[in-house]
């Protein structure tokens, strides 16, 4: 099976834009899901609600593919499945190193969607002592010191940062001079990288923050609503005014 170091996905060099980059996983997911429940084909209109796009989006996404569904079928699920997959380079292996086994190391490493994927968990790494050796999701931690080796001898060009902040860039510091040019940083900073390498932030707090801005406009929405409304003492009952028939008033003016 081939490894990550020796192929790159073509995404770049066929000029796919890097919106339509992220949105793949979306539609992959939604596609993997069909695929699970034996559904042959799929809409353009049912794709994009799965994905939670729109539709005249994923039919341009799609069209950088080279794919463009048959007219009154629409896309056939197992060839996108591999289409997508084989664009994202998913159709290779790419062993991959954790760095920082703490509770957020260890749930990453016990995540059962990399295998599944096309990401295989090659080693893990922590700079505790008393950590080396401790299998965590049946893998042995390995200390530190053996970053370098780790990465030269498992072919790993994807690394994943989950250490605290402040090691952070001395960890992707380390990575990329072993030959890392992708990583995924979990650690709550800003990592500098040199230009030719990739970095993909993953910031919980920050989008639980974003989710609490929107609570905030909510709730304000919400209230600037209720203050518009007339006080109920102001709202004239009309009853009082209309007479037996409802449609004119009881005592006419003289």
């Amino acid at each position: 099976m081939a490894t990550g170091r020796t192929h790159r996905p073509a995404t770049r060099s066929r000029g796919i834009p890097e919106a339509t980059v992220a949105r793949l996983p979306l539609y992959l997911r939604a596609l993997t899901a069909l695929s699970e429940r034996s559904v042959p084909t799929v809409s353009s209109e049912e794709l994009a609600a799965a994905a939670g796009v729109n539709s005249a989006k994923l039919r341009k996404d799609f069209s950088y593919l080279g794919s463009y569904g048959t007219r009154g079928v629409g896309y056939d699920v197992e060839y996108l499945v591999y289409q997508i997959s084989r664009e994202l380079g998913l159709t290779q292996d790419w062993p991959v190193v954790i760095v920082g086994i703490g509770n957020l190391g260890a749930a990453l490493a016990n995540y059962g969607g990399f295998a599944s994927r096309g990401f295989r968990v090659a080693a893990l790494i922590d700079a505790d002592p008393a950590m080396a050796g401790r299998p965590v999701a049946g893998i042995p931690v390995q200390h530190a010191d053996e970053l370098e080796k780790i990465i030269r001898d498992n072919g790993v060009s994807i690394g994943v940062i989950s250490t605290p902040a402040g090691a952070a860039q001395q960890v992707c510091d380390r990575l990329v001079a072993a030959g890392v040019t992708s990583i995924l940083n979990f650690a709550p900073t800003v990592l500098s990288v040199p230009d030719g390498v990739d970095v993909r932030k993953v910031d919980l707090s920050i989008e639980l923050q974003i989710l609490a801005f929107h609570e905030q406009r909510k709730a304000g929405e919400e209230a600037v609503a209720e203050r518009a409304l007339p006080p109920a003492a102001a709202v004239r009952d009309k009853s009082a005014d209309q007479g037996p028939d409802g449609d004119v008033p009881a005592v006419m003016p003289a």
